[in-house]
């Protein structure tokens, strides 16, 4: 199984990895090392390695040059400014050392304040490293400004695009985002020294790493089945880097691989038959929801669950609304802060993934200027088999995000949370989302980013929160909704690619004192 991040707080990617090995099947989990070391441990009964992951081919080459023409002064882009920088400090502290020596035996010898030669002396290096100072404060800011200026989303750029993807074609992504190799040259050789019989390649990196182990593996006469997991329809999200290249160059990667792909599966319908007519699939992609796992153990099953009325310093009487997950601006989380000041008894939690980011901190500034931010309260994420407990002790579960592509085909992993925590929900008109909150009566629907129509849907659902919560007494619409009954699914493509392997065995419980693995999600 291949991802591109650490594994951690990737839920999907752990529940899968979990459930495949409790259903038999040997697991091996390759991701991405944080830090420059690998890593191992144990997940359930799967095994997880990070690897390290040296990305020199994700720099550009022009992020090697200097600016010569836009900023003559700056440093070259070598490291030697951040060498430089500290030089100066260490050469300053340097000086007040030593000042302060001689102002400590001018006090001893009652001199009363030092002077002489060597004091001169000292004052006229003090001036020197001043102005050696400002002269690298200088230079280190024209190289700020340098990188600033050049992020590949100009003119030039648009037209380096276009031309390349007119000369290679499908191929262009060699040219456009050439730091996917990087990808390659850290997992391919460990994926052939294992020669898997099925890999299970997780969103658009991993598919080219997949298909290409399976071309080698057949070039030797050995069979791969592969498994393609597509989290998110890639032409529609927003480029994780800001340049025109990055889009594109990942589309045209992801293209070229997918066909060789025995099996793929998704995160819902909608994007089930969005990658069927995208990429002329023969057939539609199996789902598989971002639904919780409700019978995983935890690692200490009596550690308590945080009551988050009491985090809050709440009593149970106050209306509470939640949003959990992802911090960012297309979540759409200003509508909740901006909503506050019509809803006077209201308080917010918002539980997510950076507390401390500069996002979150302009949230809580713009409470403090509604005279709001006693309201508000923002606080971390728990681990995984907490997080439906948890949020149960609010009252209205709210998802605002914006109008994206991929927003609007997928029912994401705080919607089956929400839901197993029995809580109404007020959405916002995302259309997968808003169609099936329709069709299940279990919340209301807002226009997003609409502050007023905000207002109203949470007004609705706390003067009778009773009759939305009705809604998951239906016969069958949690079950559905769980991990457990995904895994189903995820077990059935598996030995379907693999009919000739003997049966998989579930594995053993875990011996008397064996810790389960925790797992943390949000988004």
């Amino acid at each position: 199984m291949l991802v591109d991040n650490g594994v951690n707080g990737d839920s999907r990617v752990q529940k899968a990895a979990r459930s495949a090995a409790n259903a038999g099947w040997e697991v091996i989990l390759l991701g991405r090392a944080p830090v420059g070391q690998p890593q191992s441990w144990r997940l359930g009964d799967a095994e997880v390695r990070l690897l390290p992951m040296p990305e020199p081919l994700a720099k550009r080459r022009h992020e090697f040059r200097r600016a010569w023409l836009r900023r003559p002064l700056a440093y070259p882009p070598s490291g030697i400014a951040a060498h430089r920088t500290q030089a100066v400090k260490a050469w300053r502290a340097d000086l007040a050392v030593r000042r302060a020596a001689l102002t400590a035996a001018a006090r001893e010898s009652g001199a009363g304040r030092a002077g002489g030669l060597p004091w001169t002396a000292l004052r006229a290096e003090e001036k020197l490293a001043g102005l050696t100072r400002r002269w690298v404060s200088f230079r280190n800011r024209q190289l700020t400004q340098a990188r600033r200026g050049r992020k590949l989303d100009g003119p030039w750029d648009r037209a380096y695009t276009l031309f390349w993807q007119k000369v290679r074609g499908g191929g262009a992504w060699r040219r456009l985002e050439p730091g996917l190799w990087d990808y390659e040259l850290a997992y391919g050789p460990v994926v052939d020294e294992l020669a898997p019989d099925l890999i299970h390649a997780n969103d658009f990196r991993m598919i080219g790493v997949g298909a290409r182990a399976k071309i080698r593996a057949a070039a030797k006469g050995r069979r791969i089945a592969l498994v393609w997991d597509a989290h998110e329809y890639l032409p529609g999200v927003q480029p994780w880097r800001d340049n025109a290249r990055w889009l594109p160059g990942n589309v045209a990667h992801e293209r070229e691989y997918v066909p060789y792909a025995d099996a793929t599966m998704t995160v819902s319908g909608g994007l089930a038959d969005l990658l069927q007519r995208e990429h002329g699939l023969a057939e539609r992609p199996a789902v598989v929801l971002n639904a919780p796992a409700v019978d995983e153990l935890p690692t200490d099953p009596t550690a308590p669950v945080p009551d988050i009325r009491a985090l809050c310093g709440l009593g149970p009487e106050t209306p509470l609304l939640v949003y959990s997950g992802v911090a960012a601006a297309k979540r759409g989380l200003g509508v909740l802060v901006e909503a506050l000041p019509e809803l006077s008894e209201a308080h917010v939690a918002l539980v997510v993934n950076k507390p401390d980011s500069a996002y979150v901190r302009g949230l809580v500034t713009r409470a403090g200027e509604l005279g709001v931010a006693d309201r508000l309260h923002i606080l971390p994420y728990v681990p995984h088999h907490q997080v439906v407990p948890f949020l149960g002790g609010a009252q209205v579960g709210v998802i605002p995000i914006q109008h994206w592509p991929n927003h609007e085909i997928a029912l994401i992993t705080k919607f089956f949370e929400y839901s197993h925590a029995r809580l109404p929900l007020v959405v916002s008109d995302v259309r997968t989302m808003a169609e099936t909150v329709r069709e299940t009566g279990q919340g209301e629907i807002f226009r997003a980013e609409d502050v007023a129509d905000f207002v109203r849907a949470v007004r609705a659902v706390l003067a009778d929160p009773a009759r939305y919560r009705a809604a998951y007494e239906r016969p069958g619409l949690l079950a559905g909704w769980t991990w457990e009954a995904q895994a189903e699914v995820l077990d059935e493509v598996y030995s379907r690619l693999l009919p000739d392997r003997p049966g998989p065995t579930r594995a053993a419980d875990p011996a008397p004192g064996a810790a389960p693995t925790s797992v943390e999600v949000g988004a």
